[in-house]
């Protein structure tokens, strides 16, 4: 699998690499904002680690333009930045999971793991999740509800991904944050509610059903289609 780390640490840098190396990662590095964004935006990358302050261009703004010409591309944001309204930032950026320095390297390799079988997908696994007129196409990346299109950042996309695979099943707001922030202990659980909020607003036009229903006191769930 070939890794992305863009890190103007340049000790710090080197000594990622040496430690994904030796988990038989192919690595290649940049030490700014610019020549990091033009070696990701080749598209050969699995997963890209991403410092949130460069020179040059910040993580923020490489992970908008990586949204939208590499989708394939899992992102992990690097930042000291630890309070959840810089998450929610890094977060609607398209970053994909978030680690606050400084950081166990063992924790770094089980992201990046964790991000690699996320985005890697079998032969045999199905095209498209769908619930009545509710629609992920997974290998376009494209989400429809009937007719619409649903413009989603990577965090929503996960959310409803995961409701979809578990339709009709109540998911804790636990579950819902080992899935869709990985191995992130330090997210709240009040995330959760926010970006439930926001697919919400996505899913429901006037006089569309809304398919996620509140569970009080244990979590949410997608409630399936009607016959």
């Amino acid at each position: 699998m070939r890794v992305l780390l863009i890190e103007d640490d340049q000790r710090l840098a080197r000594l990622v690499a040496q430690v994904l190396r030796a988990e038989h990662y192919q690595i290649d590095l940049a030490y700014d904002g610019e020549t990091g964004l033009d070696l990701l935006l080749r598209g050969i990358y699995d997963v890209a680690v991403i410092d949130w302050m460069l020179p040059g261009r910040d993580g923020p703004g490489i992970c908008r333009m990586a949204r939208m010409h590499c989708p394939a591309t899992a992102l992990l944001l690097l930042t000291a930045r630890g309070q959840i309204e810089d998450k929610v930032v890094g977060f609607e950026s398209g970053a994909d999971d978030y680690l606050v320095k400084p950081f166990a390297f063992e924790e770094l390799l089980a992201r990046v793991g964790a991000l690699s079988r996320r985005f890697q997908r079998s032969s045999s696994a199905p095209n498209e999740l769908r619930n009545g007129d509710l629609v992920l196409d997974l290998r376009n990346r494209i989400a429809r509800r009937g007719l619409r299109s649903l413009d989603l950042t990577p965090t929503e996309w996960n959310l409803l991904e995961y409701l979809l695979r578990n339709v009709g099943q109540t998911l804790s707001r636990q579950q819902i944050l080992d899935y869709v922030w990985s191995y992130d202990h330090d997210v709240q659980p009040q995330l959760v509610e926010v970006y439930i909020s926001y697919l919400r607003r996505k899913l429901n036009e006037a006089g569309e059903r809304d398919l996620i229903v509140t569970v009080r006191g244990m979590g949410y769930r997608l409630e399936a289609a009607r016959a």
